[in-house]
C-alpha cells in the first residue's frame, strides 16, 4: 500500500510504501505525485520511506522505477531512499549510474535529516 506524504516543502514530494505493493499501484502514485510536483516546479526532488519487506514488492514494481525515471530522465533533482533493508539500496543503487540526479540513503530513524537533504537545506 502507498500512501502520499504531507506536510513536505512545496518543492518536494514523497511517497510511503507499507504492506504489499503492486506494480500499478506503484507505477499510479508515484506518476501522480511526480506530475503534481511538476506543475509547481521543474525539478523532482522526492522522498521514498520503504516501510515494507521488499518480498511485498511485485517484481515490476522495481522494474517502473526504471521506465518512470526514463520517463522525466531530465528532471530529477535530489531523491532520498528512507529504508532499514540492505538489499534495497543495492538495487536502487543503480539508478545513480542511469538517472541524472542525486540519489542518497538514509534509515528510518533519520526521516527528517532525508526531508532537509532533499529539500536542498542539507548537503
Amino acid at each position: 500500500m502507498l500512501q502520499p506524504i504531507y506536510d513536505l516543502p512545496p518543492h518536494v514530494a514523497g511517497i510511503h510504501a507499507f504492506a504489499e505493493v503492486t506494480e500499478k499501484e506503484y507505477e499510479d502514485a508515484l506518476t501522480d505525485v511526480i506530475d503534481e510536483l511538476l506543475k509547481k516546479t521543474n525539478r523532482i526532488n522526492f522522498v521514498l520511506v520503504l516501510e515494507t519487506d521488499i518480498r511485498n514488492f511485485a517484481s515490476g514494481a522495481w522494474g517502473g522505477n526504471i521506465k518512470i525515471g526514463f520517463r522525466y530522465f531530465f528532471k530529477w533533482g535530489r531523491v532520498a531512499i528512507v529504508t532499514d533493508q540492505k538489499g534495497v539500496m543495492g538495487y536502487s543503487d543503480l539508478f545513480k549510474y542511469i538517472i541524472p540526479g542525486k540519489f542518497r540513503f538514509f534509515p528510518l530513524d533519520q526521516l527528517d535529516k532525508a526531508i532537509r537533504w532533499v529539500s536542498g537545506k542539507q548537503t
